[in-house]
């Protein structure tokens, strides 16, 4: 289920990927989040039997309501236009780095104490990054050079710095409180956010405009499937039938296993140090949990 957990993530990433460079990432993300609400509310009423998060404390309201303003809004923001730019594969391995950000965020704001294997970690994993950020412009001769935008680069770490603050406040206001619900409770707040965003810079036209190109539609369909719906779900299963640790680490391999699907799907041409950059990185992040 973890692997299945991870498998989601690329089906998302990948499907979000193709919708985005259709019809923009704005129409992305408000449109796979009310659908993500939708698929997510249909699983609460089967596990939990209530629908929607109405079992909530005002300190679980704010604190994850706080988190998906920052993971789920500014975060994805960022890391739906990063898909953009830069495609599935660099951008999930970007996305690596949120689990060293989110140590680093605690250790400051909760004052959570780093080990000497937790620094190893974000070695490993920031290396893993800028071997495949630094090769991927190295091209050989006869081979395209495949070029990094900044800008790309810039919301994919506006990306990890929204989901990994997002993931420090989550951790406040989570406690004993269900993680499925609590999942609602962010996608809500962050659909609230894109809709008032979506209506100040007057894109409302664009959105509908998208949701008529039925071909990003479909891709928007099977993303918010595999995200919200298949990833979420099967995490938890996870985490309900192995450790934390084992589930944590196999369900981050997300970067790797995105690879085969880029190069078939979109013909990318991986070379092996790039490979062993995103393995580097994995193994790096998986530190954390073991």
């Amino acid at each position: 289920m973890a692997l299945v957990a991870a498998l989601g993530m690329v089906g998302a990433s990948i499907s979000f990927e193709v919708a985005g460079k259709k019809v923009g990432s704005l129409t992305v993300n408000i449109v796979r989040l009310i659908q993500g609400l939708i698929f997510l509310s249909i699983t609460s009423f089967f596990v939990r039997g209530i629908p929607f998060p109405i079992d909530a404390s005002l300190k679980e309201y704010t604190f994850l309501g706080i988190s998906g303003f920052i993971g789920m809004f500014l975060g994805d923001l960022f890391m739906f236009e990063s898909f953009v730019l830069l495609g599935a594969r660099i951008t999930t391995l970007i996305m690596t780095a949120v689990p060293v950000v989110t140590a680093l965020s605690a250790w400051i704001i909760l004052g959570e104490t780093l080990s000497f294997q937790e620094g190893i970690a974000i070695l490993l994993t920031i290396g893993g990054i800028f071997l495949v950020m630094f090769y991927g412009n190295r091209k050989g001769k006869g081979e395209k050079k495949e070029k990094f935008p900044i800008k790309g680069i810039l919301c994919a770490i506006g990306g990890v710095l929204g989901q990994s603050l997002g993931l420090i406040f989550s951790k406040i206001g989570l406690e004993s409180y269900d993680p499925l619900a609590a999942t609602q409770i962010r996608v809500i707040v962050a659909t609230i956010a894109f809709i008032i965003l979506i209506s100040i810079r007057g894109k409302w036209g664009e959105v509908k405009k998208g949701t008529k190109d039925k071909a990003a539609l479909k891709w928007l369909v099977v993303g918010s499937f595999f995200g919200p719906f298949v990833g979420v779900t099967a995490m938890l299963i996870a985490l309900k039938n192995a450790s934390a640790g084992i589930v944590s680490t196999l369900s981050s391999t997300s970067p790797i296993l995105v690879i085969p699907f880029c190069i078939f799907i979109f013909k990318e041409k991986v070379r092996p140090i790039e490979i062993l950059g995103a393995i580097i990185s994995v193994g790096g992040a998986s530190l954390f949990f073991i």
